[in-house]
Parts: structure tokens; C-alpha cells; sequence
């Protein structure tokens, strides 16, 4: 069992949430709470981390049990000791006990749920998101908040879209609060991130990927647009929204309706409308 925070376990697991720089020097990230654990690949689990009351509670302990198709050892005796334990299709991971007290240490919510994990971050490409045709591509231009990216990628997943392009000035994924908005969906729908958002445009044209960019002054209701063919929505900003030079690259400028004296909608809200309505457009015709 771990009892302090000197472990270097510990120190670590802090340094992965809290800096941006350690999560890409190392290629993992931290993941807390029970369906977030149980939704990782067992093929990227590294560590994984339960508190002592936790793992006294015994519906708890079966359901992550469940979850990682394996049984978990109760508390060790030796200080600091992890141990190897076997999870399905022959992967495995450590795992450790931890006092309450240090669990806290180990996340940032202010009631942790008693059980985290430390995991690879999945990585994709441009032509993993491409490999699905007709594709439904979301690109998001230096969006800031992490709950507004969590709830776009969720709702990626939802709505069929085959992966979402994202520029290097975006918050963070795997930050905690972007990557516990995911609920998962991290996992499941193909992301990356570009370096020069231009030359991505370039390509994805050339592809034949038509693009679409949500923008003020723009003279297209998004209902007007066909979306059964492969598509790219873009996204800006929370603030400013895309920079003019982005939406002057999309092959047209769209815009969602307004009553009332509504100039905009939260990005994710716009985001959601444009992929739900290419989702219906694709649902009619099966």
C-alpha cells in the first residue's frame, strides 16, 4: 500500500496532472473515477490506483472488477509495493492500494471518487480519421475551455462524425477536467492535432473533403447545406470565433439562424447543431 506522497509513483501521477509538458514528454495521462477506468483500453492501461475505502466496499470493488476482467488483491503489506496484475487479452498493469488521504493528492476533483489510473495516450492520424467514407470531420480552432472540447468530442461520438481535427493552440485533451469531460469518448472517436491548420485544409480539399465554416456574415443557413457527401465543420474560438483567414480556406461560410439579439452560440452548442444535422441528413437515407 502507498501511505505517502513522497512516493515517487505519487510525485509523478501530480506532475502528469498538473503539466502539460510532462503529459507529452511522457505520453501519458490521468485518468479518475470508475467508468472512466473501466472505458480505457486495456492495451493502454499502465497504472491503476483504488483508495483503501474503496476497496473496502465491496459492490464497488466487483464493478471495476467487472470492468478490467479481472479480480484485484487486497491491501499489501509491504510499504510502496505495486504489483502485476493480469488483465484480458493478456494485457497487464500495476496496481496499488492508497490511503485516503493520498488519493486526494492524486486528483483534482474535491470529492474523488477513489480510484484513478495512468494511461498511453491514444494517438491517430489524418488518415485514421479519413479511413471512414463518406467522412464527417469537426475542426476546432484554438478552443480554450476544457468542457466545451469534452462535450464536442462526446458529442462527436454521438452523432457519427469520424474524427476531429484540432490546432496545436487548443486546450489540452489530456488535461484532467478536458479529458474527464470526454466521459470516455477519448477513446472511441480518432482526434489529432495540427501544426499548420493550412496545410490540413489544403489536404483534406484534395481529399475531397468539402468544408463548411461556422462564421459571422455568413450568407448560407447550415439547413441549406448537403452533408451526405464527406464533410468538415469549423469551429473557432470561444471568444473571437474562427480567425478570418480560416474561414476565408472553407470552400463556404455558413451560418445557424438567430432570433431574439443572439449574435452566437457556445461553440460546443454550434458544433453539436452542425454535426446533428449532417447525423439527420445520413440517418434519412438508411
Amino acid at each position: 500500500m502507498i501511505t505517502s506522497v513522497q512516493n515517487s509513483k505519487v510525485k509523478n501521477i501530480i506532475k502528469l496532472l498538473t503539466k502539460k509538458k510532462e503529459r507529452q514528454e511522457q505520453k501519458l495521462f490521468v485518468q479518475e473515477g470508475l467508468r472512466f477506468v473501466q472505458e480505457t483500453p486495456h492495451k493502454l492501461l499502465r497504472e491503476i490506483y483504488v483508495s483503501e475505502s474503496f476497496l473496502s466496499d465491496e459492490a464497488k470493488r466487483k464493478d471495476l472488477e467487472k470492468g478490467l476482467d479481472t479480480r484485484l488483491p487486497m491491501p499489501m503489506d509491504e510499504t510502496d509495493g505495486m504489483m502485476e496484475i493480469l488483465l484480458s487479452d493478456g494485457n497487464t498493469a500495476l496496481f496499488s492500494t492508497v490511503t485516503d488521504e493520498v488519493m486526494k493528492k492524486m486528483t483534482d476533483t474535491e470529492t474523488p471518487q477513489g480510484v484513478c489510473a495512468v494511461s498511453k495516450m491514444p494517438s491517430y492520424s489524418l488518415d485514421d480519421i479519413l479511413e471512414t467514407t463518406p467522412t464527417q470531420i469537426l475542426i476546432l480552432e484554438d478552443i480554450q475551455d476544457p468542457g466545451n472540447l469534452g462535450t464536442m468530442i462526446r458529442t462527436a461520438e454521438g452523432s457519427g462524425t469520424t474524427g476531429i481535427i484540432m490546432t496545436k493552440n487548443t486546450v489540452d485533451i489530456f488535461s484532467p477536467k478536458a479529458s474527464r469531460a470526454t466521459m470516455g469518448s477519448l477513446f472511441r472517436v480518432p482526434f489529432t492535432v495540427t501544426d499548420n491548420l493550412t496545410d490540413t485544409l489544403k489536404e483534406l480539399k484534395i481529399r475531397g473533403v468539402k468544408t463548411y465554416a461556422a462564421y459571422l456574415g455568413g450568407e448560407k443557413a447550415y439547413l441549406d447545406i448537403d452533408c451526405k457527401k464527406s464533410v468538415a465543420f469549423l469551429i473557432g474560438n470561444e471568444g473571437n470565433g474562427l480567425k478570418p483567414d480560416t474561414a476565408a480556406m472553407a470552400d463556404e461560410i455558413i451560418l445557424i439562424p438567430m432570433e431574439g439579439q443572439l449574435e452566437s452560440l457556445n461553440a460546443a452548442m454550434a458544433a453539436g447543431i452542425l454535426m446533428y444535422e449532417s447525423h439527420r441528413q445520413r440517418w434519412s437515407e438508411n
